[in-house]
């Protein structure tokens, strides 16, 4: 059964239930502290998933999610990118998106470049809300078909309008980026996982952006919460949906679904789902 890496840290609130997400997709997750991973970053070896949970990472001290960015540039940053070249899906939602575009590992290199073996400076940010304020709610999102995306997480998520939606909880998840060609780069290299719905950009993204990934597709930061829409009673209005269109996963589940059995092909693991 594919091993998943919960890395936890002071001001993580989402870790159980990212943690869950990976068991009901057919994983085991382990959670271990950021300084311990620091002191022991061999750790990451044994791992076939890797997850950066949501939350206020450190208090969101400084901006959000910049010291754990900090951090893991000073301790982890090569660790993960190694494992990432040795084909491990990394999940980095809200806070963790955050985290991963400061630390360096989102958008990542050019396809067919390698990664720096230093921390490159970010190319893109989360900014605060257009509106300037924090924000939780529900979003229509937008993923583009398999032949426009690299992200292994978001192969053949399906739904309508009323079911491929995602919770989102944030003040500072504008994505910004430094340079506009940036936008047009990402778009063309299949780095683009997923959009809000165009009249659901409430924070300001740039393309309407909701979440990218790296040019492996292993890599996927995004702010809203997949982990928090496990379950058909997750959906802010279950008891109306039809039993055609709660047939089969959420989209949430079916998004780590991808993830691990992508693993399991590759590695030859059973997959297991849970109750």
């Amino acid at each position: 059964m594919p091993a998943a890496l919960v890395i936890n840290a002071a001001g993580i609130n989402c870790d159980a239930e990212l943690g869950r997400a990976f068991e009901l997709a057919g994983a085991d997750a382990e959670f271990i502290h950021l300084n311990r991973l620091m002191d022991e970053p061999d750790l990451i070896e044994r791992f076939d998933l890797i997850g950066l949970p949501g939350g206020f990472s450190y208090g969101d001290a400084i901006a959000a999610g910049r010291i754990m960015a900090a951090l893991i540039r000073q301790r982890l940053y090569r660790p993960l990118v190694e494992a990432v070249e040795r084909g491990v899906p990394i999940f980095a939602p809200c806070n963790g998106f955050q985290i991963a575009v400061q630390a360096g590992l989102l958008p990542g290199p050019a396809p067919g470049e390698p990664w720096p073996d230093d921390p490159p400076v970010p190319t893109a940010s989360l900014g605060v809300n257009a509106s300037g304020r924090f924000v939780d709610c529900w979003t229509r999102i937008e993923i583009p078909p398999p032949a426009q995306s690299r992200c292994v997480w978001t192969r053949n998520v399906h739904g309508n309008e009323r079911t491929l939606i995602l919770p989102n909880a944030h003040g500072e998840g504008r994505f910004i980026v430094a340079d506009d060609d940036l936008i047009a780069q990402l778009e063309e290299n299949g780095q683009i996982a997923l959009r809000y719905h165009s009249e659901d950009n409430f924070n300001g993204s740039s393309a309407r952006i909701a979440g990218i990934c790296d040019a492996s597709g292993l890599i996927f930061g995004l702010m809203p919460h997949p982990e928090r829409y496990t379950r058909w009673e997750l959906h802010p209005f279950w008891t109306r949906l039809t039993d055609e269109e709660k047939a089969g996963d959420p989209p949430g589940l079916q998004i780590f679904r991808n993830a691990v059995e992508h693993v399991a092909n590759r590695c030859g693991n059973t997959v297991m789902a849970r109750p």
